[in-house]
């Protein structure tokens, strides 16, 4: 049956109004993401009012769509049996980011609510490292012996695999809970039932370390196509699985990020929408002021470059043409080099490899960019100045292009996020020394050294 778009007046009325049943079944038949997004199209006394009306399947469904900062904000105009009930309901993979973002002492709150069951389920996950696969899994999954016939294991399928985060994979493991291979629900339901599930095995299985950072799991689902990934500790135990829903989320976030990064801006700790104007000047203002410091060195370059600019005033009018072709250049650079080591396309040990090809990119741009630089110089200065402003073009784009190229490179290195290689940055630090290449390619022609 098709679902009926939600009419966010049609809500905000049955709220006054308080319609409450009237609401419930409105909404009963709505997907989950589209409740979410209402949920926070509406004023904030309106959102718990609306979320007690959901029905309990389609209210956890929902609360797991929500940004942490929004289920905070929910759970502490809940009840504590309200909670308990959400939590209860929400599964482990869900639960766990929520955990980890509150501060510690309402973290421990909202433990104490839970069942002593999940409640060390949930514990277990939280002892992982941030960051790490083992916080990002589920346990919840379905696991069958090698000795089992395979109607064996189709019928521990269908006992255990309704409350199951996914069945479209099961895992084979041994009397130590080893993994010992990862297989299709088809391959079981195709199979002779009396065959033993060991005798259909082949033993080619992907797995991440539950120690492994996040993103493992996203290029392993991403690499082989997978709808779930298992995960393993570091005895080759199965303790998890991590689903392609959750990676989805992981990537979106680490994207985000270094988007953030990228144009000089501190990641958002909530989302656009719910972030005010303060937050949002705490997370640009510091790289701001940091940029305006670095500029001050294309100041100090000028300065020092008097005399040359003064002898050569036409000189002056192709600053801002070399400077920003070095700019451009260097964050083009900057940001294939980025893409390529975050999409594992390129291992920090392959930047010899890279840092050549982009010598030579480099050099065909600049010769390029040089004869047009060239052409623009002798019209408008004449020769002398059609000569500095041509070999400056080829050297700022030159050296603009092997900075973006191997900042990225040197702060993986260090162990920081490449994405810090952000284009105001590169663009600031490519103006200094383009500039100071400018002025002493014009002092040496000039013949003023």
């Amino acid at each position: 049956m098709e679902r009926r778009q939600i009419d966010r007046n049609e809500v905000e009325a049955m709220i006054s109004a308080r319609r409450w049943r009237a609401l419930k079944e409105r909404l009963s038949g709505s997907a989950a993401p589209e409740v979410a997004e209402l949920l926070l199209d509406l004023d904030k006394p309106d959102r718990v009012l609306l979320f007690r009306a959901l029905g309990r399947e389609l209210s956890t469904e929902v609360f797991a769509y929500l940004k942490p900062e929004t289920q905070n904000a929910l759970l502490r105009e809940l009840t504590d049996e309200e909670t308990r009930r959400l939590l209860t309901d929400m599964s482990p993979d869900d639960r766990t980011p929520l955990l980890e973002e509150l501060p510690g002492q309402a973290s421990q709150k909202l433990l104490n609510l839970l069942s002593p069951e999940d409640r060390a389920r949930a514990q277990q996950l939280l002892g992982y490292p941030e960051e790490s696969v083992g916080r990002l899994m589920t346990p919840d999954y379905v696991a069958v012996r090698p000795d089992w016939t395979v109607g064996e294991a189709l019928a521990h399928i269908r006992r255990l695999g309704i409350d199951r985060e996914t069945i479209n994979w099961v895992y084979v493991v041994d009397g130590s809970w080893k993994l010992l291979d990862a297989l299709t629900l088809r391959t079981f339901i195709v199979t002779d039932p009396q065959r033993t599930v060991e005798e259909v095995m082949d033993r080619r299985f992907v797995a991440v370390s539950a120690f492994a950072d996040r993103e493992e799991a996203v290029r392993e689902i991403q690499r082989h196509d997978l709808e779930a990934v298992p995960v393993v500790d570091s005895d080759g135990v199965l303790v998890g699985i991590v689903t392609v829903d959750d990676v989805l989320d992981v990537a979106e976030r680490e994207a985000t990020e270094d988007f953030h990064l990228y144009a000089a801006v501190r990641p958002l700790d909530a989302s656009y929408r719910e972030s005010g104007v303060y937050p949002l000047f705490l997370k640009r203002v510091p790289w701001l002021v940091l940029l305006v410091l670095v500029g001050l060195v294309s100041s100090g370059v000028i300065e020092a470059f008097e005399e040359t600019l003064a002898a050569a005033v036409a000189l002056a009018f192709f600053i801002p043409l070399l400077i920003d072709s070095g700019g451009n250049t260097g964050s083009q650079s900057a940001t294939l080099m980025v893409r390529a080591i975050a999409t594992g396309d390129l291992k920090l040990s392959q930047w010899g490899r890279a840092l050549g090809k982009e010598l030579l990119v480099g050099a065909t741009l600049g010769v390029a960019l040089g004869l047009a630089a060239a052409g623009l110089g002798i019209f408008r200065g004449g020769p002398e100045i059609g000569l500095i402003v041509g070999l400056t073009m080829i050297a700022i784009v030159l050296t603009a292009n092997m900075i973006g190229a191997a900042l990225p490179f040197a702060l993986s290195k260090l162990r920081l996020d490449p994405a810090v290689a952000s284009a105001p940055l590169i663009t600031t630090v490519v103006d200094a020394t383009g500039l100071l290449i400018y002025f002493t390619i014009a002092t040496l022609v000039l013949g003023l050294a």
